[in-house]
């Protein structure tokens, strides 16, 4: 899988990005294909990308189905406007507005009853990892994080790369993805050989061939590089 988070990027205008990359995967994707733009783009990038093999999600819930939550939307709201998955627990979520690992996993689960499909993110930060807890750190918010259902995606983005150009050695990289694989398989057993670990921190066209060929790394949680047709069509050959 490859998903590009867009962030609070992106205005109607941004449609002609999206549609530059239906055309060039016409053909069919070489793998899953997902762009998660801000919310009031998804039902016009759901209705643009019909059909296409490029599927849309969100980059937030709520935990509740419904109720007096001003500014909050629902995953049952996604899915009834065609949304098929949400981004949870996003670095810039637990930071910005202090989301705890429980609340990540309320959301997680309030995805699933949905019947969309939760990318969980989880990430050191740069004073964690030289500290040395980093993978200490990750597998704590994965321990809080995680839905009891298998029917899930991971994220693991060190919140010192994302949108930095810095990233990891491949051997840190795949050090923890090793880790989270593990992780997954105590949690979930032979079902959790299946779950699809994606990395994110500063992914682009140059360096996403040689990160995606790490072993457990199944694809990548794109950020400022999905925003350009050119430059995610070029990741997802890569992947």
């Amino acid at each position: 899988m490859v998903a590009g988070n867009w962030k609070m990027n992106g205005l109607p205008s941004s449609a002609a990005e999206l549609r530059k990359m239906i055309e060039a995967l016409e053909g069919g994707a070489p793998c899953d294909v997902l762009i998660c733009p801000p919310f009031p783009l998804i039902a016009p990038f759901v209705r643009d990308g019909a059909d296409s093999g490029i599927e849309i999600g969100a980059q937030d819930c709520h935990r509740a189905e419904s109720g007096a939550h001003t500014g909050d939307v629902s995953a049952a709201l996604l899915a009834a406007i065609g949304a098929r998955a949400v981004i949870v627990g996003h670095s810039e979520r637990r930071a910005d507005h202090g989301e705890s690992d429980s609340l990540v996993r309320a959301k997680a689960e309030a995805v699933l009853a949905a019947k969309l499909l939760p990318i969980i993110c989880v990430g050191e930060t740069e004073a964690q990892r030289d500290a040395g807890e980093a993978e200490a750190t990750v597998l704590a918010q994965l321990d809080g994080s995680l839905p009891d259902d298998a029917q899930i995606v991971v994220a693991y983005e060190p919140v010192w790369a994302i949108g930095t150009g810095r990233v990891p050695q491949m051997a840190d990289i795949a050090a923890m993805h090793g880790a989270i694989r593990r992780a997954m398989v105590a949690r979930y057993g032979e079902a959790g050989q299946g779950i699809r670990l994606l990395y994110g921190g500063s992914v682009k066209p140059g360096n996403a061939k040689e990160i995606f060929a790490i072993e457990d790394v199944d694809g990548g949680l794109i950020g400022g590089a999905s925003l350009k047709a050119d430059d995610f069509l070029a990741i997802v050959a890569a992947a």
